[in-house]
Order: C-alpha cells, then structure tokens, then sequence
C-alpha cells in the first residue's frame, strides 16, 4: 500500500501516531518524532509481511478509532 492514514493525538506529555490501516503505533516528544516512529513501524512490518504473507493484517474498527481518540490526556486535567 502506497497511503496510509495516520491519527495524532497527545497522551501524557508524548505525541501518538496511530495508522488506521493496520493499527501500528508510534509515539514522540513532537509530531515529527511519532510520525517517524510509526513510518519505521510500518515499514518494518512491510518487510516482514513481504516474506510471512499470513501475518494478521487487520484495518481499525471504528470503535478502536474512538477508544484511541476517546482516552483522557491526564496531565491536562
């Protein structure tokens, strides 16, 4: 797959990157640094998925879209 769409949210001081398409994550100080983290997450499972094409690949739910947008920053209460 050539696109993937990414979610950021903040949780607890650090930046989550979260790619819909297959639920892999990534997490930063900055924006940039959870965007990378989860380019090289995908990438990673790219290469293995290349060689083990029956690894799980599943696309989020909607429902796991809202936990992940849903939960509470708590340093910001």
């Amino acid at each position: 797959m050539d696109f993937y769409t990414k979610v950021l949210r903040k949780s607890a001081g650090y930046w989550v990157a979260l790619c819909l398409e297959n639920g892999l994550v990534g997490q930063g100080i900055n924006q940039e640094a959870a965007i990378n983290q989860l380019n090289e997450a995908i990438a990673s499972f790219l290469s293995v998925y290349k060689i083990e094409p029956d690894i799980y690949y599943p696309s989020l739910t909607i429902e796991e879209l809202h936990e992940f947008l849903a939960v509470k920053d708590t340093e910001s209460l």
